[in-house]
Formats: C-alpha cells, structure tokens, sequence
C-alpha cells in the first residue's frame, strides 16, 4: 500500500503521479491531480524548482511556489546521475501517471525515450506539457505565458476598444494547459481502468493549442465569417448591453441575454420608455446601436450607486454584480460560504491562506508545500520496499 502522507482521501486515492515539472503549467496540473487525492511526487532537480525562487516570500519560502505546490512530496533526484536515473525508472514503474513538461526531447536526452518508459510502465499515463507541442515547426521553441498570449492572439481581442493589444492578468497561457492535461490525464485513467492494458496513454499538451481552444466564440466567428474580432472593453460582442457601467462610486456589471431580461432591466433602473425604443427593441438592434444605448446608460447609471443599482436589478433577476477588487471579492460572503479560502500550515509553523482547487469537495491539497528534498528518503524507502514485493 503506498502511503499518501500529503493528500486526503479523494477520487484519485490510490493514484500515483511523478511531477517532472516546474514552474506553473505542470505544477498546476499536478496540484489539482493532488486536490483529488493523488499521491504526487514531485521530481526535482538538485536546485529546485525554479518557482522556488520567485517572490513574493515569508522567510525563505515562496508563495508562489506554495500556492501551486501544496499536498506534494518533493524528492531530489539529479537525472543527469546513474543512481538519479535509476531512481526515476524506480518511480515510473511503481506509478500511474507521469508528468512533464520540460522542452520536448528534454527527457529522452536524459535516457527516457517513449520506448523506455513503456517497458519500465506499460500501463502509464504519459503526459507532456509544452508551449506549442511535441510536433510542429515550432515544436522545439522555448515558451512563456506572455509568447502564447501573444502568438494565439488573445492580446489581439483584449484591452480597450482601439487600444494596443494587453495580456490577461494572469497566467492564462499556463493554467489552461494545466487544466486541459487534469482532463485527459483522469479522463486516461477512466480509460485504462474500463478497457484493461491498452499500453502507454499519451497525453500532449500545447499551451498555443490551450489559447485556441479558450477563444471558441472569437474562432468560430474568425473562421466562418469575414469578422476580425478585436479589442472591446468589457463589452459583449454578441449580446448588449453585456458589460460593466459606472455607478456614482464605482462600477457595476450588467448581462442582458434576451428581450425579457432587458424589458425587466429597462423596468428596475426606472427607464420603462427604452423597452418601446425602436433602437433597442431585439438583440440585433441592441447590438447595433450598441454606441447610442452605452451612452444613454453611462449618463443614468451615474445617477446612483454601485449597492443601489444591485439592490433593484438584483431584485427584477437582472445578471449583475460589482465590479471588485481583489480583497473586496475574497471578503465576500459568497466566497465564504463555498469555502474558497483554506488555511495551510506554512514552513514557519504559521497558516498561510491560498485558494482553494474548486474540486474534490475543497478538502483536498490542503497539505503543505514541501520543503525542497523533504520527502527524498520517505519515497526512497518506499521504491525500496515495492522493489522487494516485486521479487
């Protein structure tokens, strides 16, 4: 039985996953594969993960790399070495699921070809995460966050209407490919299970590819008419009004996705003569006239304030909310009441406070993140042992 010091019981209780990554898109994959209950290992190179070393830190430790690192073991094993190889070999064959995302090639140049880890696991999930796949022309290319914004065109459709192209104010590029490999490792996983020994099960993701499929409304449009979508605030640009409006002290957001719900947002913000108007009367010409009825809104949403206009449309069923700050959404009663913050202890003994994984009923990788080589001689011992019940 092996033992699962870090994560809870959870749907992948049982489920072993060798971490051979760093920074955020592999680590975010394995943190959530860990927030279902998987025992990850985390393989790391005698230095560490390199997100070891990026601030924000309380101590020597960093946030960032806690934050995504959390109910993991870390063995330090040096793959460049014959005991750190052998090591390695050890794991795979005594795991479900492997993840990478090194540059592709990287970890058959260390002895680890496709052909070798299929004898030493014929029954694994193979997953390799890169920036644009482990074919194509741009296959070997180094890749970050901001280079798949940019290339995908995301930075192309965001930012203010007329403006210069902006990035997401996170990660995007990274999370999606992490949450795409979660879906299709434990999709993998389903599938060895129901149809027996089909062989290595492998799983490549891009992150250029992860961009493209995040912008299906934008694609679909791109591909199938002459529009070249752009830039456009907060605006919708299917449906209006489907953006966000400033109040007298700050700003609300507001989404009207048919006539019934405009007539009732029409009817609570006390102008009951937009309904008739023939400008606005259907989703089309709402759409089109989109310049004149943002200006007629913009001069009465001003009028009052951001809990004042909630209050009325919230009571007429009008989609709409305040526009936050951070701390003003993680204050929120909502985020409470789903149990999205969770206490986790910190190096130092004291509670560090990170976002919940909206799966595996928010109980899972509520463990520490691990020091660096914290669990080398726990996991060793354990190869140890598993080698001995093999002969």
């Amino acid at each position: 039985m092996r033992r699962m010091t870090q994560a809870p019981p959870g749907p992948l209780s049982g489920v072993r996953v060798v971490d051979v990554t760093t920074q955020l898109s592999g680590p975010y994959c394995t943190w959530l594969l860990a927030a279902l209950g998987a025992d990850v290992v985390k393989v790391e190179r005698p230095e560490g993960d390199a997100a070891r070393a990026v601030g924000p830190f309380i101590g020597d430790e960093s946030l960032y790399f806690s934050s995504i690192n959390r109910a993991k073991r870390s063995v330090v094993l040096d793959l460049r070495s014959e005991e750190g190889a052998a090591h390695l070999a050890a794991l795979i064959r005594t795991s479900d699921v492997l993840v990478e995302n090194l540059r592709p090639g990287a970890l058959a140049r260390l002895g680890f070809t496709a052909e070798r880890i299929a004898e030493l696991n014929p029954r694994l999930v193979f997953a390799s995460i890169s920036g644009f796949g482990q074919d194509g022309p741009l296959s070997p290319r180094p890749a970050y966050d901001v280079i798949v914004q940019a290339m995908s065109g995301l930075m192309s459709i965001t930012g203010p209407e007329g403006g210069e192209p902006v990035r997401v104010g996170v990660s995007i590029g990274d999370i999606a490919a992490g949450l795409f490999a979660a879906v299709d490792i434990v999709a993998n996983l389903f599938a060895r299970d129901r149809d027996g020994d089909g062989g290595v099960a492998r799983v490549d993701i891009s992150m250029l590819d992860c961009q493209l499929a995040l912008m299906e409304n934008a694609i679909a449009r791109c591909l199938n008419t002459e529009q070249v979508p752009g830039p456009l605030g907060t605006r919708h640009p299917s449906s209006a009004p489907f953006q966000a409006f400033p109040t007298s002290d700050g700003t609300i957001a507001i989404a009207v996705g048919n006539d019934a719900t405009w007539a009732r947002m029409c009817r609570a913000i006390g102008r009951d003569e937009l309904v008739d108007d023939e400008r606005f009367a259907g989703s089309m010409p709402r759409l089109v006239n989109h310049a004149a009825l943002e200006a007629v809104l913009v001069a009465h949403l001003r009028t009052r304030s951001t809990s004042a206009w909630l209050e009325a449309l919230g009571a007429a069923d009008v989609p709409c909310g305040p526009v936050n700050s951070l701390p003003e959404a993680l204050a929120s009663d909502q985020v409470a009441a789903r149990r999205m913050i969770v206490d986790t202890p910190g190096w130092d003994g004291a509670p560090r406070r990170f976002v919940a994984a909206p799966v595996g009923g928010r109980d899972g990788g509520r463990g520490p993140a691990p020091r660096l080589g914290e669990h080398t001689a726990e996991v060793l011992d354990e190869l140890v042992a598993a080698e001995r019940d093999r002969a």
